[in-house]
């Protein structure tokens, strides 16, 4: 474990950007009731229009002055339905406001942004838009594109020597299946996340999509989906290095919002332990675990509950990590970072960033004017 974390900000500090993001959050509401209630207008108004004429038409009296003809040539005549073409939805997006926090030294990892997903803001940041190398961060997009392809979580997939000499010609690390071996889906989904196992992503990429390339290209075409495109291409499933296989941290946190609204991925995202049917090559069966997730429940993360999360790591990315976290008032929050020279740098990273900028203050924090990271031990 690392030392301990002095954060640039007091308290006070504190407490006055979250009443900042609590005003900006009321007024975004209010002016969205603003906008539909301005949609709505023009229904009711032609509403009001077609009352009029239809009481005018029920009394059949004539206006004064005005010859029998000429009123019933007035009355509304029936008009073709026209179809209506929905426009397409825009994808999800957040952007930086006047109270944007820009980032500098006193963060270790090098990348980093904080996502306020109900207020559709960015909190904080730090060389959020520059292009890095996901490492297995990439998993998320393969459990979301997997997740949407898959009917049948009890069907079974066999590994295959292709997929394990893979794994270890790359030095992936894996559940541990073996050739022959047979997983359910299910199983696969978990295990692509939990352990971050390459074989169980490779696994559903060949279920999915028939290989490893037919299953990359539906995930390009998933980050065109979601507006990423420009700046996101992956290369693999499993997050090796490759020079093309590469996105920014805000574009890992889009890809994590839209993994968090789908079911089924929230539910993988979430499992801190998952334990499969015994086989064969593992009679008893084996327990997989998301490692993030058991260690940052006891961190200081202002009370804010970690959701989900999956890591990454190679040499070119450093140890990476994105996370959803929900306060106790719902509020939901995402922080992705990059580059921090440990994998207990990143979750410190992480509790710190919510601490900061997400937490509601409270009696005991503001009164005591605790530092930050204070409870930090050092391994």
């Amino acid at each position: 474990m690392e030392g301990n974390y002095t954060s640039a900000f007091t308290e006070e500090e504190r407490a006055a950007r979250r009443a900042q993001r609590a005003a900006a959050r009321k007024k975004k509401q209010q002016e969205r009731r603003r906008r539909q209630l301005l949609l709505m207008t023009p229904f009711f108004l032609l509403g009001g229009v077609f009352v009029v004429l239809l009481t005018a038409m029920a009394t059949n009296r004539p206006t004064e002055d005005v010859p029998q003809q000429t009123v019933m040539a007035a009355a509304p005549q029936p008009m073709e339905a026209t179809p209506q073409t929905a426009e397409p939805e825009q994808p999800f997006s957040v952007s930086e406001t006047a109270e944007t926090v820009q980032l500098g030294a006193e963060l270790p990892s090098a990348y980093a942004i904080v996502v306020d997903l109900d207020n559709e803001t960015i909190l904080a940041e730090k060389e959020a838009r520059t292009v890095i190398s996901p490492a297995s961060m990439t998993k998320i997009l393969t459990l979301l594109v997997a997740a949407e392809h898959v009917t049948d979580l009890d069907d079974t997939f066999t590994m295959t020597i292709d997929i394990t000499d893979y794994c270890y010609v790359n030095g992936c690390s894996v559940v541990g299946l073996d050739v022959g071996e047979t997983a359910t889906i299910r199983e696969l989904l978990y295990g692509t996340i939990l352990p971050s196992g390459a074989d169980a992503a490779l696994g559903l990429a060949t279920y999915v999509a028939g290989s490893h390339e037919a299953f990359v290209e539906l995930m390009n075409e998933k980050l065109e989906e979601l507006g990423l495109s420009e700046t996101a291409h992956f290369t693999n499933c499993v997050g090796l290095y490759d020079p093309e296989h590469v996105c920014t941290v805000y574009d890992m946190a889009m890809i994590l919002k839209a993994a968090m609204d789908n079911e089924l991925c929230r539910q993988v995202l979430d499992a801190r332990t998952y334990e499969t049917a015994p086989t064969e090559a593992h009679p008893d069966g084996q327990v997989l675990s998301n490692w993030f997730l058991r260690r940052i429940e006891d961190k200081d993360t202002g009370g804010l509950d970690v959701i989900a999360a999956k890591t990454g790591y190679v040499s070119q990315s450093g140890n990476c990590a994105a996370s959803c976290a929900q306060a106790p008032d719902g509020s939901r929050y995402i922080c992705v970072t990059g580059n921090a020279y440990s994998s207990w740098r990143a979750i410190y990273d992480h509790a710190e960033l919510y601490k900061t900028y997400c937490a509601a203050p409270t009696e005991d924090s503001t009164a005591s004017g605790s530092t930050p990271g204070a409870d930090a031990k050092p391994a």
